[in-house]
């Protein structure tokens, strides 16, 4: 039997113990090469048989300190301290970890195949010779597949198993920062201090666990929070074509959560360096990286990373749910993260299915997206909403990934390009979107001032399309075409600028019942912010009474129906 015994600060007698042990265990007289480590700090470990034996002191203080980690709690007081502590300590013991160890027999484009490493479990951490890190995602009787995290490896090195799966820092520590998929700090800053770490695979809420979706999500967006209103714990999919808006409306609904006491994680997958950086500076300008935590796993990363990527800010915002707190996840998008999957299964050697994507791609985003809930009230009723954006080719959401996640989600938003193009910002095509949870998730005074604008827009849309032939039309008709045309004109909004509820209930009250009537539709949008300013200076205590309350009754009504009347005179309309 042959091994290497790695050892630090051991005399000649103590390995000669070590040798005679190992030669009772296994049978036989083995040859054992000593190689000193310093860095163990003590102890040994030894790679003998095709297992793996740490005995090393720098193991034990690893253990240590895993053992004395304490969650981040905030009514953790002195003797509640104590109390955790001796049972932490009654509890701890070190034997050593005994784990066995493999062989690479090919390694390439970041995926490495090793044999003689059995009874591993899909997910789990490998250690290569170098140190670094693989994740196990091809299982076999005789042969592991494993994608590299970071770190090399070449054909012969071996490869240990960890028996733990990869988990990520997690807590109020990260909060305004920029980290990786692992959680090593992106933003040029010291590594975040968090006293809590939770596995970026985690199974999602049970059915009992959860409650039905009633608290809204505030996008500060017209158009979605008027007729696809997003509820606290719903997944609504934003969807659309290149350069139509998606991650725009995605960063404006995490602007508005500045005075909602919503924890927000963004996930950027597989972007440009550039345009994530623009994210983040808009978010930095906007105060709203106090609130805001940013996965990046760029595009010049690994399909490995960009694999763990969603998973890993899914467990940061689970964090905060469990805790009993509100938060939003952005996937920006999935349709990378689908592309670096398929990538790496392709060189797992899985076999291929619809449009070269392996045939669990639908389990890789359901298990996912299924994490986001609204947890009762036994479990702190915390709340995780995700918004995943998926791109589309030409409009197509039949797509095999776009129909996937369609049919995982509770909604989607669909971003046209022609609308957008046509100058419609942002350019929510109404007929293809739709919220599942409607309007149990909606404040009660959109729920009164919405009315007919769905039902006018999608009127105004289907009519415009017969008027491009010279149609001829009826007063009544034209009536409508009128409304149409306003009422679409109302729903153009600059970014990065959302409204607050206040303000939505007071546009749709102004559009409901004729404000705009007189205004040309080409200012109607300047018209309307004009008529927001003046009603901010007039009454601040009926925008204020309709923010706290959520409702809106006769007398609010009349009085604002008065200051908006007044202040198109004023305008000139």
């Amino acid at each position: 039997m042959k091994g290497t015994v790695h050892y630090a600060n051991m005399t000649p007698a103590e390995l000669e113990d070590v040798s005679a042990r190992f030669d009772e265990l296994f049978g036989e007289r083995g040859e054992y090469e000593f190689v000193p480590q310093p860095e163990l700090k003590g102890g040994f470990i030894a790679h003998i048989g095709g297992r793996t034996f740490d005995m090393s002191v720098s193991s034990r203080l690893s253990a240590v300190r895993g053992a004395m980690t304490f969650p981040d709690d905030p009514y953790m007081n002195a003797e509640k301290f104590a109390s955790v502590l001796a049972e932490r300590t009654e509890k701890f013991k070190f034997d050593g970890l005994v784990y066995e160890y493999g062989t690479v027999v090919s390694s390439g484009d970041g995926i490495i195949h090793v044999k003689g490493l059995s009874g591993r479990r899909y997910g789990e951490l490998l250690t290569l010779a170098d140190g670094g890190v693989a994740l196990a995602l091809e299982i076999s009787d005789d042969e592991v597949g494993a994608a590299v995290l970071f770190g090399q490896t070449c054909v012969g090195e071996r490869v240990s198993g960890t028996n733990r799966v990869l988990d990520i820092p997690a807590g109020d520590a990260l909060l305004g920062r920029i980290i990786s998929p692992v959680g090593d700090p992106l933003d040029g800053k010291s590594a975040p201090v968090c006293h809590a770490r939770r596995p970026i695979e985690y199974p999602a809420p049970g059915i009992m666990d959860r409650k039905a979706v009633s608290r809204p999500l505030q996008t500060g967006l017209l158009s979605i929070d008027s007729m696809i209103p997003i509820g606290r714990g719903q997944r609504e999919l934003i969807i659309g074509d290149r350069q139509t808006g998606k991650t725009t409306i995605a960063v404006d609904t995490i602007l508005n959560q500045h005075d909602q006491d919503v924890v927000c994680v963004y996930c950027a997958i597989g972007q440009k360096a550039s345009a994530v950086a623009e994210v983040v500076r808009t978010l930095q300008e906007k105060d709203a990286m106090r609130y805001t935590i940013v996965v990046n796993s760029p595009a010049s990363d690994s399909a490995a990373m960009q694999y763990i990527a969603p998973y890993a800010a899914c467990a940061i915002a689970e964090y905060f749910m469990y805790s009993g707190r509100d938060a939003l996840v952005v996937y920006d998008d999935l349709s990378k993260h689908a592309v670096a999957y398929r990538a790496m299964s392709l060189l797992l050697h899985r076999p291929p299915g619809r449009e070269a994507y392996p045939g669990d791609v639908f389990y890789l985003h359901s298990r996912l997206l299924e994490r986001g809930a609204q947890l009762c009230g036994d479990l702190g009723g915390g709340s995780l909403t995700a918004l995943p954006i998926v791109e589309t080719m030409a409009g197509d959401i039949s797509a095999y990934i776009p129909t996937n996640v369609i049919s995982i989600t509770d909604g989607q938003i669909f971003l046209e390009s022609e609308l957008f193009h046509s100058g419609m910002r942002p350019a929510v095509n109404v007929g293809l979107s739709v919220s599942r949870v409607g309007r149990s998730a909606q404040r009660a005074a959109m729920r009164k001032v919405t009315g007919t604008l769905r039902l006018d827009l999608a009127q105004y849309r289907e009519m415009s399309v017969f008027l491009q032939f010279g149609a001829e039309v009826d007063s009544a008709t034209a009536a409508m075409l009128e409304r149409g045309v306003r009422k679409s004109e109302l729903l153009k909004q600059p970014k990065h600028d959302p409204y607050s509820l206040a303000d939505e209930v007071c546009l749709l009250l102004a559009a409901e019942n004729g404000v705009f009537a007189d205004v040309p539709p080409e200012k109607v949008s300047s018209a309307a912010r004009a008529l927001i300013k003046r009603l901010r200076a007039v009454c601040p205590d009926v925008l204020g009474a309709v923010s706290a309350r959520g409702d809106i009754d006769e007398e609010i009504k009349a009085r604002l129906l008065d200051e908006m009347h007044r202040g198109m005179r004023r305008y000139g309309a």
